[in-house]
């Protein structure tokens, strides 16, 4: 049995599976293979079976800062299986499979009365998702606490540890590619105490709700702040909020969020996008970089 055949018959791998339940905009077609590995060596039958067919990759996290295209993913989507969402305390490190959620890493970690990792709970992605691009808020980036992360190449089939300047690690970006999956993460933390802990974690829970259009479809900041400045202020300061295409607008709450409104498309959020980075760039000479990704075909139109 060839690769490809081996990829298809296993139980973890399912086709035609729609996307849209997966990401927080509940935007998007299906992905043509949706595969879930539970180990390591379901990421070796993965990689064996993509290099085989040269079909393209993606790994999908929490979906919270994705818009999957209408036309959905010609290739095979990768969600990472339960066994990557386990735990462990080594010393005063934490190490988090890469489908963990930030929110409960930071909360476990101050249960156990360790400090550093707060932050995290403002962030609806998961560790994977955080390595791959240096997550971030309230002053705080993951490459802060990063220690290491162990990452599977599935080109090469082999599992490396790379530290944080191996990673690349930049303002909510990575050197990682499609084709290395980050499998767990190593943190550091400090002593701390859990009732301080907790108080910071409401207080940053509070500030989210109240500075955030919580409770819509969204996928968090839509754009990465320029240099010295915010997007979201930009975006405000030329009156943009409100803006819209089709039934996706700019938030009225915070301008760099976008809100979807049910029956939205993938479209509708990428030609929104495409218009204020237009708008932008025209009215102050800043392009405006997504911080969201964009998966599967668009088109000049957004499809």
């Amino acid at each position: 049995m060839g690769d490809w055949e081996t990829f298809v018959a296993q139980d973890w791998v399912e086709t035609d599976v729609a996307l849209a339940p997966w990401t927080t905009y509940k935007v998007g077609g299906p992905a043509r293979w949706l595969a879930t590995p539970r180990r390591l060596g379901d990421l070796e039958i993965i990689g064996r079976a993509a290099v085989e067919r040269a079909v393209p990759v993606v790994v999908l996290g929490r979906g919270s800062n994705v818009v999957i295209s209408d036309a959905g993913f010609p290739g095979i989507v990768v969600r990472l299986g339960d066994s990557f969402g386990s735990m462990r305390w080594e010393g005063g490190e934490v190490v988090a499979g890469a489908a963990v959620s930030l929110p409960r890493l930071a909360r476990t970690a101050v249960a156990a009365g360790r400090g550093g990792l707060e932050f995290f709970v403002g962030i609806p992605g998961s560790v994977g998702g955080a390595v791959h691009q240096n997550a971030g808020c309230h002053g705080r980036e993951t490459k802060d606490v990063l220690v290491s992360a162990s990452v599977w190449d599935l080109r090469r089939g082999e599992l490396t540890s790379r530290s944080v300047a191996e990673l690349g690690l930049g303002y909510r970006r990575s050197d990682l590619t499609d084709h290395e999956v980050v499998v767990e993460a190593r943190f550091a933390t400090t002593p701390g105490d859990p009732e301080d802990g907790e108080r910071l974690l409401r207080e940053i829970t509070r500030w989210r709700r109240e500075h955030q259009p919580g409770g819509t479809l969204n996928a968090g900041s839509v754009f990465k702040n320029p240099p010295g400045d915010s997007a979201g202020r930009i975006i405000d300061a030329l009156g943009l909020k409100g803006l819209r295409r089709g039934r996706v607008y700019v938030s009225e709450r915070h301008a760099n969020f976008f809100v979807a409104e049910p029956g939205a498309s993938a479209a509708d959020i990428k030609g929104l996008v495409d218009d204020v980075i237009r708008r932008v760039a025209e009215a102050t000479g800043i392009v405006l970089e997504p911080e969201i990704r964009f998966v599967g075909g668009f088109d000049e139109e957004g499809r």
